[in-house]
């Protein structure tokens, strides 16, 4: 089994350290790149292995791949965070207490590491013949939704025996076994004008027409099946004098189980107006699967296995309503755990940190899953129906 040493550690923090100070906006190409830049460079300095860099419309993915055997697992992270440029000033990096904070540090550059750090102990230990096969992908896009990335996660999933996901783990170090999948639509009412004043009644008021269907989407959300409906931003009309022509309502629907999304979906798009003068048009659609709770089975019996080899603290297992790039490799029909990232909390948020003392554990317990199914590989997993890709995906 690998254990990780405080040298090492003391390596790692140090790495962390420059990947947090070069801040990466989804939104600022230009820090992307350099971004990318640096991971590739660091990458190389952790593992030997010089990295490909694939930019698709702007947003560089770095990809580590060990040999050049078929691909058996697939670790995935990200480089992108969503913090704008010059949040450093407010948010320096720090280690104190045992806590680390910038921006990043949890969401997910320590994530990446951890991907890196297991992979480079392993092949100092193992050799690359073991790790023939065993791919890295640190994607630059995926807190706007995996824009562009979402394909490649898809093609690189789909011929892999396993794939791990570096987001931040629970609180406790629990594991994600189970995401929601994620759905986004704009519902757009098409009325008539007319002035307020003088002749109201020769309009078709959207505003009141989406008032009708906010209750009617909001009525789709079933909790005892952990599906949620969710009418969010609304905006209709121009000015107040005039009976609205247009208006549109944003919704967010998330569901446990793929029959879930598709009822949610079928429903919506079976709305109609109650005013019969008034026009519905749905746009948007299911962009996450879910990942459900069998595509992490047999990887979370695994690593808790793994854990408790190396006197680890039990490992536990969480399931969360938000998305991440582990809904898209389920959805192609490969066995799939998330959280193996960092351990902390607050991504997103000013109070944004990681624990330094669940590092060595992460990089031992990845390491010693990767070997793990390498020596002894899961039973294949049933391939899915092929993903709804009616709408493109967005940020969740």
């Amino acid at each position: 089994m690998i254990r990780f040493s405080q040298e090492s550690l003391a390596t790692f923090l140090a790495q962390l350290r420059r990947l947090i100070e070069c801040e990466s906006p989804s939104s600022d190409p230009r820090a992307l790149a350099a971004s990318a830049a640096l991971i590739a460079e660091v990458g190389e300095e952790i593992t030997g292995i010089r990295p490909r860099v694939r930019t698709l419309e702007g947003y560089p993915h770095i990809l580590f791949d060990v040999g050049t055997g078929p691909r058996r697992i697939l670790l995935i992270g990200h480089h992108d965070t969503v913090w704008p440029r010059g949040t450093l000033a407010r948010m320096p990096f720090s280690v104190e207490d045992g806590i680390i904070r910038g921006p990043g540090a949890d969401d997910m550059k320590g994530g990446v590491l951890i991907a890196l750090h297991a992979v480079a102990a392993l092949l100092a230990t193992a050799g690359e013949d073991l790790l023939d096969g065993v791919t890295v992908l640190i994607t630059g896009d995926e807190e706007l939704g995996s824009l562009t990335s979402r394909t490649l996660i898809e093609e690189l999933s789909a011929g892999a025996e396993a794939v791990l996901v570096f987001e931040s783990g629970g609180g406790s170090g629990e594991v994600k076994i189970a995401r929601k999948g994620v759905a986004i639509y704009e519902l757009e009412a098409l009325g008539r004008a007319a002035h307020a004043g003088v002749e109201p009644e020769k309009g078709v008021n959207a505003t009141v027409e989406l008032a009708h269907q906010v209750l009617a989407a909001s009525a789709l959300g079933d909790a005892e099946r952990g599906t949620t409906v969710v009418p969010a931003v609304m905006h209709s009309g121009t000015t107040t004098n005039t009976v609205p022509a247009r208006g549109t309502l944003a919704i967010d629907s998330r569901a446990e189980t793929t029959a879930e999304q598709e009822r949610v979906d079928t429903a919506l798009r079976a709305l109609r107006a109650v005013d019969p003068r008034a026009e519905l048009v749905l746009h948007g659609g299911i962009n996450r699967p879910p990942l459900e709770e069998a595509a992490a089975a047999g990887l979370y019996a695994r690593a808790r296995e793994v854990a408790a080899a190396l006197g680890h603290p039990e490992l536990r297992r969480i399931r969360v309503g938000g998305g991440s790039d582990a809904n898209f490799a389920a959805g192609v029909g490969a066995p799939t755990l998330d959280g193996l990232g960092t351990v902390g909390g607050g991504s997103h948020a000013d109070d944004e940190h990681a624990l330094v003392e669940w590092i060595p554990r992460r990089v031992e317990l990845v390491a010693g899953l990767i070997a793990s199914l390498l020596e002894r590989p899961l039973e294949p997993m049933r391939a899915p129906a092929p993903a709804d890709r009616t709408a493109p995906a967005r940020a969740v």
